[in-house]
């Protein structure tokens, strides 16, 4: 992790605004990093929620949250599930979901592919959102396929009933070892096909190849590329611009750069 400041990044805040301020076709790929910055604890690391080998039944947390035990024993992924969005309940967008929300406005071609399931982005106001990884708040049965939407997961029976069939329901979110959706691998594939002229790698330690990939594809192609992360990553020492910094400030200040007002509510080139 670093200490860096934004006046260590100056001149490259400065470079990324131009780049922002030109592209046609933007394209943010983002993960926990970004949310962590709402207060919301990670899995494992400095705050996580489950910073030993195993969690208190026993099991690692990624076998606990997998596809196949929740379909041997839904009431332990619900266990966890449920503290994971009670740890999460009180936390809101950052200024980084708004500033991208805010270049989405003023831009128009903006695409947010995230890894993140808090909905923090549409939250923001960004429009143009993969969800690769789903999201918490849309429960679907498993029994009769029928969803709802929830706020959070107050007042539910854990593991809560579907309300149509009595089936179990589950939130609609990719569990560890499940494969990714398919609607929304192909907006994805569709996005990378129309090119994007910016790619931005924000707080994600980039370890999927389907998220590291379109900024290896990019760097490889003549693309600009930027990455905002305190950590280092695989990433890192291939990108054209490298923010070690967190993302609730660093987007901010690119947007100003840009000639863009995440404060005001106009475009500040205007």
């Amino acid at each position: 992790m670093t200490n860096d400041t934004l006046a260590d990044h100056a001149g490259q805040i400065t470079a990324a605004g131009r780049l922002l301020s030109t592209a046609r076709r933007i394209l943010f790929i983002t993960g926990a990093g970004l949310s962590a910055d709402s207060g919301l604890p990670t899995y494992r690391g400095v705050g996580g929620l489950y910073e030993g080998a195993l969690t208190d039944m026993g099991l690692p947390i990624e076998q606990a949250l997998s596809g196949e035990v929740f379909r041997r024993r839904p009431d332990i992924t619900w266990r966890y599930l449920a503290q994971i969005e009670a740890s999460c309940r009180d936390a809101r967008p950052n200024a980084g979901h708004y500033a991208i929300a805010r270049l989405e406005a003023l831009h128009g071609h903006v695409t947010v592919l995230t890894q993140n399931v808090d909905g923090f982005h549409l939250m923001a106001g960004s429009r143009d959102v993969i969800e690769m990884h789903g999201t918490l708040r849309r429960l679907r049965c498993v029994d009769c396929g029928r969803s709802r939407h929830v706020d959070n997961y107050a007042g539910l029976t854990i593991p809560p009933e579907c309300p149509y069939c009595g089936g179990t329901l589950r939130p609609d979110v990719v569990l560890f070892g499940e494969s990714l959706p398919d609607p929304a691998v192909h907006r994805f594939e569709a996005v990378l096909a129309a090119g994007p002229d910016l790619v931005l790698s924000v707080g994600t330690g980039s370890a999927f190849p389907y998220i590291a990939g379109p900024v290896l594809w990019a760097a490889s192609a003549g693309v600009p590329t930027i990455e905002i992360n305190p950590g280092e990553t695989p990433l890192s020492d291939k990108v054209d611009i490298r923010l070690r910094l967190r993302a609730a400030e660093a987007l901010p200040a690119m947007l100003d750069a840009a000639g863009y007002s995440l404060d005001s509510g106009r475009d500040a080139r205007a």
